[in-house]
């Protein structure tokens, strides 16, 4: 992983009473929001605008679930000028305009229910109490729907090249954006694909997440489809995955590789996976928070059943990245970690907010490094995990909640109406769910996402 640079601001500039949309992520990862007219837009950021608390207990469908807050309580929705992007669509159609707000409270502090202040909070923990800097990026798979989606061999040329156009699109549109695309490939379902971005340095790279799959959702709308990020778009066909890299830095230079210790990791690099492996049951809950989450998460998917961790082993729920060969300097900078289990479906906040507090609390304790796995954790059978204790990840979003909530030491890490509400919600989503079939459970979440 590269040092992220930083964005380029797009060229041209708004007219008339182009609208700004003050946007926020949510608990189920719904990017929400309110336009006001551009004219308007420096006002705003002084005061934001207005939303009841109780929205943050929206399911991704039209319900909400029980919270504390009712109809009385109100938050200022204020963007973060950071965030700010705009870019032409083209063909007489508005710009996309958008900026990502942070949740703030009457008397002016953030909002303890905020995800965007959850991550916050984490990373400034981080380099208070080790001085380090979190560096991640997103990789990012999405299913198109609508149309008729032509059949190719999976990662070939020729599924490249059925639909140049929209990968074009997508690349060009996330630069303008400055969310710095690397790649752009065929995945291997019909009509899947995937991309990556560069890293960023703390909450900016939650922020790309979000963007990113709001500009490839905008960029499909233009040609007549659209961009899912459903972990598992059909039963029957491959899952969508939102696959987190990330590493450690200190005063300016890469703190995670070490090729001389277990695993090429710095001391620091091994407690800080530690604590995400030793909290991974709990963890699945927010980085796969939805049911067909579960449809994906399992051995034999390379999405990992397992918690536990390995070498460039893709059946490991968290596994070290080697970079190719260049220079020492070079491999320094791009050795990574890469956290699977994570989908489409989770917030970008609160997934990385949560592993930022793992690696913490692994610090902290000073945990050693876990077994590294070099094989299908699976196929070890289960006297040999035991024997190196490697758990099985939840199989269902219902025991990924309960997972939750018998681990005090994640409950702990957030305020108790954030924690509340977001498990109230997603009991709220299996409620919903049952009766369905996984056909009518896959599309429900496929045109939400």
């Amino acid at each position: 992983m590269a040092r992220a640079r930083t964005p380029k601001r797009p060229r041209g500039g708004p007219s008339g009473d182009e609208l700004v949309l003050l946007a926020w992520n949510d608990l189920v990862a719904m990017t929400r929001g309110r336009a006001v007219p551009v004219s308007e837009y420096a006002s705003r950021r002084a005061v934001g605008i207005n939303w009841a608390m109780a929205g943050h207990a929206l399911t991704p469908f039209e319900d909400i679930a029980d919270n504390p807050w009712c109809s009385m309580d109100e938050v200022h929705m204020t963007p973060a000028e950071e965030t700010h992007v705009r870019f032409e669509v083209g063909n007489g159609q508005p710009a996309f305009n958008m900026a990502l707000c942070d949740a703030i409270t009457t008397d002016g502090g953030t909002w303890d229910s905020c995800p965007r202040g959850f991550l916050k909070g984490a990373i400034a923990d981080l380099r208070r109490r080790h001085g380090l800097e979190l560096l991640a990026s997103p990789e990012l798979e999405f299913q198109l729907v609508g149309g008729t989606l032509p059949e190719a061999t999976p990662f070939s040329l020729e599924a490249f090249r059925l639909m140049p156009d929209l990968g074009q699109r997508v690349v060009e549109a996330l630069r303008a954006t400055g969310c710095q695309p690397e790649t752009y490939e065929p995945e291997y379902g019909v009509g899947q694909y995937e991309f990556s971005c560069a890293p960023a340095f703390g909450v900016a790279a939650a922020d790309r997440i979000v963007l990113a799959k709001e500009v490839v959702r905008e960029v499909a709308r233009r040609a007549g489809l659209r961009a899912s990020f459903t972990p598992k778009p059909y039963p029957n066909r491959p899952g969508n995955g939102a696959h987190i890299h990330l590493s450690l830095w200190s005063g300016g230079k890469p703190a995670t590789h070490d090729p001389s210790r277990p695993g090429g990791m710095t001391e620091k690099a091994a407690r800080f996976a530690a604590g995400i492996v030793r909290h991974m049951p709990a963890l699945c809950a927010f980085a796969a928070p939805s049911v067909p989450s579960y449809y994906r998460l399992g051995p034999h998917h390379w999405s990992a059943g397992y918690a536990c961790m390995g070498v460039t082993n893709r059946e490991a729920a968290l596994r070290v990245c080697l970079p190719s060969k260049g220079t020492a300097a070079s491999v320094h900078r791009r050795f990574n970690l890469e956290y699977r289990p994570a989908d489409g479906t989770s917030s970008p906040y609160l997934a990385l907010g949560a592993l930022v507090r793992a690696g913490l609390a692994g610090l902290d304790e000073k945990l050693p490094l876990p077994p590294l796995v070099q094989e299908d954790p699976h196929d070890m059978g289960e006297a040999r995990r035991r024997e190196l204790g490697i758990r099985p990840l939840p199989t269902s979003l219902g025991e990924a909640l309960d997972a939750l909530r018998a681990d005090p030491v994640v409950c702990g890490w957030f305020a108790p109406n954030l924690l509340d509400t977001f498990i109230a919600v997603k009991r709220k989503e299996i409620a919903l769910c049952e009766g369905l079939s996984p056909n009518d459970i896959c599309e429900k979440y496929r045109n939400a996402y």
